[in-house]
C-alpha cells in the first residue's frame, strides 16, 4: 500500500461488526457511510470472523470481497478475526478470567488489535490513529500502546460506560473491569467521552494517574440519530402483521428497546407497569435471557398481566423505527454508561418519553422527556398521570424532544467532530 501523507488511517476496534443491534456497530456504521467519499481519512474495521454478533458481509448491499477475511464497505478496509472457542490464548498470552463471559470478547479485541500492528508495519502507515472502542483489554494496554507509538502512531479511546458497575458480573470480575479500564485510561493518548458525565468521571478518577502522573487528555463526541421517519406506511403488511402476531395497536402500548440485562431496570419498569392502571400494553423488544426472565416471574408473577408482552427482537431497522413512531410513550431505563444510542433513537422517533432519572439520561433529554425514579411508586404514578395527558401536550413533547436531537445528536454532526478529532493527528 502506498502511504499518503495527506490519509489519516484510522483502526477501529470493539464492535463486532458493521450495522448490527448494538451501539458501536451502528456507530461504525454511520461514520463509514458519512466519511466514504472523505479523501482525508481511511478507516480500517475489525470485524467478527465467527461467535455471537459475526459479521456477514453478504448481507451489506455494496460489499466488494477481497478475500475470505477482507472487504471493501463504504471505501473501508474491513477485516475478519477468528475467535476460538476452545481455549482463550491472545498474542502467547493466557488471558485473565478465563471463565467470564467477556473473555472471548477480550481475545477478539486482543487478536484485532495485534492485526491492526501488522497492517500497519507491512505497509509502512505513517501516523495510524488506532480507536479502540470499550476497556476489556486492560492487562494488554500498555505492550499495543508502546508497539502503536513505536510506528508514530496514537492510541485513541472510548470508554464507554462503567462496565465494573453491571450487576451480571460477580465481584471478582467487576474489579478485573475496573483495574483494565485504569489501564486502558493510562495508556490511551486522548479518550473520546460519549457524555459529558463519562468524561467528568474519567478527571475525578484519574487524574494524576496516567504515565509520569499526567492528567488524561479528553474530548466528549456524543452518538447520533436519524431523525428520517420510517418509509413504512401504517396499513403496511409488514407492519399490521408485525402488530396482529404480538396482539399490539398503535399508540396504544408502552415500548421499550433494550439488553435484556437487570442494570436496564427492566425489574423496576415491570413491577411498577403492574402497579398502573393502565388499559394499554406494556411491550418489550429485547433478547430475553432465560434465567434473568426466570428470576423476574418468580419475583413479580408478570405472566399474570396480560398487557406486559415480551415480543422479541426486531433487527428491521424501518420496522423497528415505525414500531417506535407508533408508540404511545418509551421507557428508558438504563442506569450505566454514556449517551445512549436507544435513548437518542427513542427521543428522535417516539413523542412522549419516559426516562430513570440519572445524569446521563438527564445530560441527553434535558426538559424534552418526563422522569422517574427507582424508589417503589414512583414510576407506577407517572404511568397513571402520563396516560391522562391530552394529545397536543403529547405532541408538544415530541416536538421538543427532536429539536434536541436535530441540535446536538445528528449523525451530520458527530461525524463532522469525529473528522475534526482525527485529522489533527495529520501533522
Amino acid at each position: 500500500m502506498q502511504q499518503n501523507r495527506d490519509i489519516q488511517h484510522v483502526y477501529l476496534v470493539g464492535a463486532k461488526s458493521l450495522g448490527a443491534y448494538g451501539g458501536y456497530e451502528t456507530f461504525i456504521y454511520k461514520l463509514t457511510e458519512y466519511h466514504q467519499y472523505n479523501k482525508k481519512i481511511k478507516y480500517h474495521v475489525a470485524c467478527k470472523a465467527n461467535g455471537d454478533g459475526y459479521m456477514d458481509e453478504s448481507k451489506l448491499e455494496g460489499a466488494a470481497l477481497i478475500n475470505d477475511h477482507e472487504f471493501e464497505f463504504h471505501n473501508a478496509h474491513c477485516f475478519k478475526i477468528d475467535v476460538p472457542v476452545d481455549h482463550l490464548y491472545a498474542s502467547g498470552v493466557i488471558l485473565p478470567y478465563p471463565q467470564i463471559g467477556s473473555a472471548q470478547a477480550i481475545y477478539y479485541d486482543v487478536a484485532a488489535l495485534k492485526m491492526c500492528c501488522e497492517h500497519i508495519r507491512k505497509n509502512h502507515i505513517q501516523h495510524p490513529i488506532v480507536y479502540i472502542m470499550a476497556c476489556r483489554i486492560g492487562p494488554f494496554a500498555r505492550h499495543f500502546y508502546k508497539e502503536i507509538h513505536q510506528r508514530g502512531g496514537q492510541v485513541y479511546l472510548n470508554p464507554d460506560g462503567h462496565e465494573w458497575m453491571r450487576a451480571k458480573w460477580s465481584a471478582p470480575i467487576r474489579k478485573y473491569w475496573k483495574i483494565s479500564e485504569q489501564m486502558m485510561v493510562k495508556y490511551s493518548d486522548l479518550a473520546i467521552c460519549d457524555s459529558v458525565n463519562i468524561e467528568k468521571y474519567i478527571h475525578a478518577c484519574y487524574d494524576g494517574k496516567g504515565i509520569k502522573g499526567r492528567n488524561p487528555k479528553t474530548t466528549f463526541i456524543a452518538y447520533g440519530a436519524d431523525l428520517t421517519l420510517s418509509k413504512l406506511a401504517d396499513d403496511d403488511e409488514k407492519l399490521v402483521n408485525w402488530y396482529k402476531e404480538k396482539g399490539l395497536t398503535k399508540k396504544n402500548y408502552y415500548l421499550v428497546v433494550g439488553r435484556f440485562v437487570p442494570e436496564n431496570s427492566f425489574e423496576v419498569m415491570i413491577r411498577e407497569f403492574m402497579k398502573s392502571h393502565s388499559k394499554k400494553d406494556f411491550a418489550l423488544i429485547t433478547n430475553v435471557n432465560d434465567k434473568f426472565l426466570n428470576e423476574l416471574e418468580e419475583k413479580l408473577h408478570f405472566k399474570r398481566d396480560k398487557r406486559i408482552k415480551f415480543v422479541g427482537t426486531v433487527y428491521d431497522q424501518e420496522l423497528l423505527k415505525k414500531i417506535r413512531e407508533n408508540a404511545f410513550a418509551y421507557f428508558h431505563g438504563h442506569t450505566v454508561g454514556g449517551t445512549n444510542p436507544s435513548l437518542i433513537e427513542a427521543l428522535g422517533s417516539t413523542d412522549l418519553n419516559l426516562l430513570v432519572d440519572v445524569g446521563f439520561n438527564r445530560e441527553v433529554a434535558e426538559d424534552c422527556a418526563l422522569y422517574w425514579s427507582r424508589d417503589d411508586g414512583s414510576l407506577a404514578k407517572l404511568i397513571d398521570s402520563s396516560d391522562q395527558l391530552n394529545e397536543n401536550q403529547i405532541v408538544e413533547m415530541g416536538r421538543k424532544a427532536k429539536a434536541r436531537v436535530a441540535a446536538e445528536y445528528t449523525w451530520n454532526k458527530i461525524c463532522g467532530q469525529y473528522e475534526e478529532v482525527f485529522v489533527k493527528n495529520m501533522i
